[in-house]
């Protein structure tokens, strides 16, 4: 090959060179930097959906290319806060560390980012979700049917069963019923409910709804105090 034609090609290898980097500097600004991933083939700054936002989830975290916001407040994988820079570079940041760029508060303005292990993150998220549901209680209504005349003993067995379930942190509901013409001495339902009502106020626990007539049946509601 002559030099000039060494030349003529060097010179169309350069020119091509020049068009890339304008290309590169109109899509990505004047903060641009060269990045050869794939990825990063994305407008930063534009805040329309991420046309390769593939989410089957949009609750899932923000990241990578899929972060729109032209700056981010960015914070390093050790934790250094590098405050405001531009995402092009957060980015480059993230890659050149073989880790993930997220969006830890995407509210903010300009959102928070930082450097991780997304895969380790979103374990570590997963793991406490599920220690957070273990110690969360359900609260159950429990019943308690019995009717007004019933005996000393059955009824301090009651007692214990009520102090029980308010110690588990559930509510009671106590059925004082009445059959037949017991209706017509349902001042005694009442006064056994009330009983229940006294019996318990040194305990933690509150009267919810007081004694009440619902249908054929007395009923009183108690729950734990908080």
């Amino acid at each position: 090959m002559k030099i000039s034609d060494f030349v003529c090609v060097c010179s169309i290898y350069f020119y091509i060179y020049i068009l890339l980097q304008k290309k590169n500097l109109n899509k990505y600004g004047k903060n641009a930097i060269l990045c050869y991933h794939n990825t990063c083939e994305y407008n930063i700054g534009d805040t329309t959906i991420a046309p390769n936002d593939h989410r089957n989830n949009k609750n899932q975290a923000i990241m990578n290319e899929r972060i729109r916001s032209k700056e981010v407040r960015l914070i390093d994988q050790d934790g250094q806060n590098h405050g405001i820079i531009p995402t092009s570079k957060a980015l480059q940041m993230a890659y050149d560390a073989d880790l993930d760029l997220v969006l830890i508060n995407p509210n903010q303005e300009p959102p928070v980012a930082k450097i991780l292990n997304y895969g380790k993150y979103k374990y570590e998220q997963e793991k406490r979700a599920k220690e957070a549901k273990k110690k969360q209680h359900t609260v159950e209504i429990k019943e308690i049917k019995i009717r007004y005349k019933i005996d000393t003993h059955d009824y301090q067995v009651r007692i214990k069963s009520i102090e029980k379930f308010i110690a588990q942190g559930n509510k009671v509901k106590i059925v004082v019923m009445l059959r037949g013409r017991e209706m017509q001495h349902s001042n005694l339902a009442f006064d056994l409910a009330n009983r229940f009502v006294a019996d318990m106020q040194n305990l933690p626990v509150v009267v919810e709804k007081k004694p009440q007539l619902e249908g054929r049946n007395v009923t009183l509601y108690l729950a734990p105090q908080t």
